[in-house]
């Protein structure tokens, strides 16, 4: 179609403006495109992710600086005896060095459970073993301590007195399902799952005895399988053959081991003011626990035969230590600043670093995965 005459000129104008237009935006895409590519954007700083919810932010994961280090092999204080070996064959113990050529590289993995006074009433509280996640997980109205984590690190057992009597309770990692499992056997305490089949073993009081006890997972078949009368904290073995508890059977408290039915008792310890809870290494061959006066406990490594005797800490108060599935640290209670919190250390006492930093007590660690 032709345009009339009159109308080329318009046309042209509006035509040739069309094309400056376009030309004039093009060179300015592309000279955008030259730029941006010779100056490509800067990424924004990370956040930085909190170790404690609700306390102080700082840096996840243990630091690397302990709070206190040993510069040799700690002594123990006067008046503890050299170790006498409790099974035949065995090199009387002494206090030795850790061994320098063990490797400790790991952060610490799983889960922590342990006791936090809210409200004036112990409850259980659950973190991650880097000190983040931390939960309340119970609201009971009475005291509720003692806790541990399944082999499997599904289920929660622990005491608590939201009855009348301490009876062993159940329930999953957020606080649900919960399950009484004992009743009208006495006041049961500490319970644990055996790592290979569904027993519990628990430390039940009951017509004046405080006796090793185990029953199914369901609370059924609850019988003693030590005679006391002053047996408690019970902790089976990584292999479920063997378990470790505390007991004054001999007057002073010491630790012990028996066959996983009760049979062939043998006394691991010859120390004044042996502490309660023990913990197995994750190979078996060793334990920790806490001895000292009131007020000044401190955590030990022992092997099984009793030989090998070595002091982790040097004061504060340090109570109830609690294994690693993996062996590479050990978790415990302080009262060094002031207030109970839950430390880990390494096997070799080094690597000192607090977990939980609250107002509140926190209390009787125990490591699950």
């Amino acid at each position: 179609m032709k345009f009339p005459a009159k109308f080329n000129p318009l046309f042209d104008r509006f035509l040739l403006g069309g094309l400056g237009c376009g030309l004039v935006a093009l060179c300015f895409v592309i000279s955008a495109f030259f730029y941006i590519w010779q100056n490509p954007p800067r990424p924004g700083p990370t956040p930085m992710p909190t170790v404690f919810e609700e306390l102080t932010p700082v840096t996840p994961g243990p630091t690397a600086t302990p709070l206190f280090q040993f510069a040799t092999p700690s002594v123990l204080p006067t008046g503890f005896p050299t170790l006498t070996p409790t099974q035949p064959g065995a090199t009387p113990g002494s206090l030795i060095p850790s061994p320098v050529s063990q490797s400790f590289n790991s952060p610490p993995t799983g889960n922590i459970v342990f006791t936090c006074y809210i409200n004036q009433i112990d409850q259980i509280c659950l973190m991650n073993a880097s000190g983040s996640g931390r939960r309340q997980l119970t609201d009971l109205s009475a005291t509720s301590f003692y806790a541990s984590i399944s082999p499997e690190g599904d289920t929660i057992y622990f005491s608590s007195r939201e009855r009348g009597t301490y009876e062993i309770y159940s329930m999953n990692l957020r606080g649900r399902s919960l399950r009484r499992l004992t009743g009208g056997i006495g006041s049961s305490y500490a319970p644990e799952r055996s790592p290979i089949d569904d027993r519990i073993v628990f430390a039940n009081e009951s017509d004046g005895l405080q006796r090793i006890w185990v029953m199914r997972s369901d609370g059924n078949n609850p019988h003693p399988i030590s005679t006391g009368p002053d047996d408690i904290d019970p902790t089976y073995s990584p292999n479920g053959m063997f378990i470790a508890f505390a007991s004054a059977r001999t007057g002073q408290r010491q630790l012990y081991i028996m066959d996983r039915d009760g049979s062939n008792v043998r006394q691991v310890t010859s120390l004044p003011d042996m502490g309660g809870r023990s913990s197995w290494s994750s190979d078996g061959t060793r334990l920790t626990f806490y001895a000292g006066p009131p007020e000044d406990h401190n955590i030990y490594v022992i092997n099984a035969d009793g030989t090998g005797l070595v002091q982790l800490t040097n004061g504060g108060d340090n109570l109830g230590p609690s294994w690693s599935p993996d062996g590479q640290w050990i978790a415990f209670t302080s009262f060094r600043d002031g207030n109970n919190e839950i430390y880990i250390i390494r096997p070799d006492g080094t690597g000192v670093t607090r977990l939980t930093n609250s107002s509140i007590s926190d209390w009787q660690p125990r490591w699950g995965r």
